[in-house]
């Protein structure tokens, strides 16, 4: 049985680590490149770093960053924000990332999934999907785009198996209803893809309690988790929530 993964979540604005609740009210958390090597210290999975406000075209510090990271930490890392063609992720692949993470251009240019799958592997290729709860219904959930500011018609499920078509290798799912709130995250979102789909489902906003996590993987039906608060802010540690999903029978990768 696959080990379930965690996967601390660093946002990252004018290169400083920052945290909100429901993409908003954003206060700081600290270096990423020094919250990175301290999670993959701790026994982080793997990380995941989203750059929120710049595009690779406009600034490249996301690029020196990932050339950092990629010198103190060794885990798999994913990094995401503006990337609008495969020649940027080429480039981010190339300055030390493992994966790309790609959003709203993939929803306006859905052969953008494809391309990348294609020149670089789908292993590589990881689809955000930032979902909000339709006003209308209890069980679906409208896709949003630049940085959650913009909803659209399509349906979260939908998209994710077209994704999947396309040839992502992944689904990095975040509940903007939930995220930031340590409420817990929205189980019935992420069952509802993770069953669309054969590939990677992790699961994104909410993460308040032990319990959570393990409510997403077990009711949610969730490969890998992804927090940000309960880390940056001493919460709870990557052991403390290792030790509890192992306590429950949930496969994890053993801490040294």
């Amino acid at each position: 049985m696959l080990t379930k993964r965690i996967i601390p979540c660093l946002d990252v604005k004018d290169n400083r680590v920052v945290k909100g609740i429901n993409f908003l009210n954003l206060r700081d958390a600290g270096d990423p490149v020094e919250l990175g090597a301290r999670y993959s210290d701790e026994g982080a999975d793997e990380l995941v770093f989203l750059d929120i406000t710049a595009t690779i075209r406009s600034r490249k510090t996301i690029v020196e960053m990932v050339e950092k990271v990629a010198e103190k930490v060794f885990i798999p890392f994913t990094v995401g924000g503006g990337i609008s063609s495969a020649e940027e992720i080429r480039l981010l692949l190339r300055s030390g990332a493992d994966k790309c993470s790609i959003n709203t251009a993939a929803v306006r240019n859905p052969s953008l999934i494809s391309q990348a799958a294609e020149q670089f592997g789908s292993q590589c290729v990881v689809l955000a999907v930032d979902a909000r709860r339709a006003v209308d219904s209890t069980s679906r959930w409208h896709v949003c785009v630049n940085a959650g500011s913009v909803p659209t018609d399509l349906d979260a499920v939908d998209w994710a198996v077209r994704a999947q078509q396309l040839g992502a290798g992944e689904i990095l799912l975040t509940s903007m209803d939930a995220d930031g709130t340590k409420a817990g995250y929205d189980v019935e979102l992420t069952r509802a893809v993770a069953e669309a789909v054969d590939i990677p489902v992790i699961a994104s906003g909410g993460a308040g309690t032990l319990e959570s996590i393990f409510e997403v993987i077990d009711k949610g039906k969730a490969d890998a988790v992804l927090a940000a608060s309960i880390f940056h802010y001493g919460t709870y540690s990557i052991r403390q929530v290792k030790d509890f999903l192992a306590q429950r029978k949930v496969p994890v990768r053993p801490l040294s």
